[in-house]
């Protein structure tokens, strides 16, 4: 019965993952601002959109980085592409982000949120402070963000691209990253609740939530050196899976796609959940953090 049970899954999972209506072509001449845009993911992101023919605004909190990534976008072929430097832990930042977007391409069709304020793994050190910091890059910025750019994507019939974690998505609270937990249960609850509100009002806004593995960009990994024995995702295939999911407009992109499954064993088998946790965890050294 096992067997069946578990042949009937990889059968569902197969068929889910090589279903593709993906059209390239779709994006040309789209309009996209993208966050966290200077490194890692988001970079790699940027590069698809420009080979792609999208016009972009692209922000980071890194401004020399940034010129780096735009100069490439240029040379891939991008129409537009202007960037904006900002901090998102500062909250006048979004809005300044939003209306320059608005500017400089005249309304948006995708808002990809992708920035990261990462924090070193480690015990909850029980900083009112630090937990506030991130709970502003990693959740309130998205709000503020969204609610700014949400007219305009409402105008253009647009997506909600939100990349997120295996933390917020399955509710899979890991030891030594607390606060970094709550913002990304925070973000899963928000964008689930905000897509029921659009829904129910009869609004075409997308919302993809993509589920993604250890970040491939080096303040993430820096952050669970020696924590999580999980390799980084690689940008490129990551950052395709992240773009294909907001073009189809799909509720939820896996990455790796083991994720899936386990946010769907998460209630059935609780104890092959807590065994697959321990596994990615170095537990000797977040025992001694």
């Amino acid at each position: 019965m096992k067997v069946l049970l578990f042949t009937g899954l990889g059968a569902l999972f197969f068929a889910y993952y090589w279903a593709d209506n993906f059209d390239p072509a779709s994006l040309q001449g789209a309009r996209v601002l993208l966050t966290g845009a200077s490194a890692g993911l988001g970079e790699e992101l940027a590069y698809h959109y420009a080979r792609l023919g999208s016009h972009l605004v692209l922000t980071a909190h890194t401004e020399a980085l940034l010129q780096k990534v735009v100069g490439n976008c240029r040379k891939l072929g991008a129409p537009k592409v202007f960037y904006i430097a900002a901090d998102m832990a500062s909250r006048e930042v979004p809005e300044r982000v939003v209306q320059f977007a608005l500017d400089k391409l005249g309304g948006l069709d995708y808002l990809v949120l992708n920035h990261l304020g990462a924090a070193p793994a480690g015990t909850w050190t029980r900083s009112v402070h630090r937990t506030s910091w991130l709970m502003q890059v990693n959740f309130l910025s998205y709000v503020q963000l969204t609610s700014l750019a949400l007219p305009s994507l409402t105008d253009s019939k647009g997506s909600l691209v939100v990349v997120s974690s295996l933390l917020g998505a399955c509710r899979v609270p890991t030891s030594f990253s607390s606060p970094y937990s709550a913002a990304k249960f925070a973000l899963d609850s928000f964008f689930g609740s905000l897509q029921r509100e659009l829904d129910v009002q009869d609004v075409n806004v997308a919302i993809t939530m993509c589920i993604l593995g250890l970040r491939d960009h080096a303040s993430a990994a820096e952050g669970v050196r020696g924590v999580t024995r999980v390799k980084a995702a690689l940008g490129p295939k990551a950052a395709l899976a992240v773009i294909r999911g907001g073009a189809t407009r799909v509720s939820r992109v896996f990455y790796p796609w083991r994720f899936h499954m386990l946010c769907l064993l998460r209630t059935w088998l609780p104890r092959p959940k807590a065994w697959f946790i321990r596994q990615e965890l170095n537990a000797t050294a977040t025992a001694a953090a």
